[in-house]
């Protein structure tokens, strides 16, 4: 149970949803673990929960400021950090191209989009310090192909762009023996998935051939084996885990 012994680990949107699932897991596996959020009292309620493992600090990802700050007192709490897991996303309204509005694109794609690349680039000089790291950005199935019946521009053009964000950053970083992996998921029980769908996604699950929505448990597994040494040689990649619905 220690698959992440010596990990000092920073995980946004880490308070509720798939960010506090990694959260626990990352704990249970031996991490040290800075939870970020903009909901503070279910951040510190989760932190005070997981113990001297982990932190709680408030962060808006598309700050720049936020994110210096958030390093530094990761690295005076914990040491230097050496995983990133850029979890924090939002949906944003559901509307067709000619019918979105200009900002709530640009909020959508400052969450989304923006608060990845300052992530990294905020974590990144750390991990070259720590010898190394892994970062995993938390894409979607909505950026591996389009959703049809459900228009959603800027996700989906955010959420593409978190491939391209992961592998040029993978490239460029590689030789610090920086990883940088994104995740895609498919439908999965979140309270952001459950405002989303309004019959508890009994409609959704049909179009999965596992024939069932993903626990949140069912990513964290994901996100822990690739922060950890396991996937010492995997980079760069997009890695899907929809219960087989980008299959059909």
């Amino acid at each position: 149970m220690n698959r992440l012994s010596g990990k000092v680990a920073i995980i946004t949107g880490g308070a509720q949803g798939m960010g506090e699932s990694h959260a626990r897991m990352f704990v249970a596996q031996g991490a040290k673990v800075v939870i970020t959020d903009i909901n503070k009292e279910r951040g510190e309620a989760l932190a005070a929960e997981l113990g001297d493992s982990a932190i709680f600090l408030s962060q808006d990802v598309a700050s720049e400021e936020d994110w210096q700050f958030v390093v530094s007192r990761a690295e005076a709490h914990f040491g230097l950090v050496n995983a990133l897991v850029n979890n924090a996303g939002v949906l944003g309204p559901g509307a067709a191209l000619t019918d979105f509005k200009k900002k709530d694109f640009e909020n959508v794609c400052a969450i989304n989009q923006t608060g990845v690349f300052l992530g990294m680039q905020a974590v990144i000089p750390a991990m070259i310090k720590a010898g190394g790291g892994a970062i995993i950005n938390i894409s979607s199935i909505a950026g591996i192909v389009a959703i049809y019946g459900s228009p959603n521009i800027a996700y989906n053009a955010s959420k593409f762009a978190v491939r391209g964000l992961t592998k040029q950053a993978a490239v460029e970083y590689g030789r610090h023996n920086i990883r940088v992996n994104s995740v895609h998921p498919g439908f999965v029980k979140t309270p952001m998935m459950a405002a989303a769908l309004s019959d508890d996604g009994r409609e959704a699950s049909k179009l999965v051939p596992l024939n069932r929505l993903a626990e949140p448990a069912d990513i964290s597994n994901l996100v822990v084996f690739l922060a950890s040494d396991e996937s010492a040689y995997i980079t760069g990649a997009e890695h899907v885990i929809d219960g087989g619905v980008t299959a059909v």
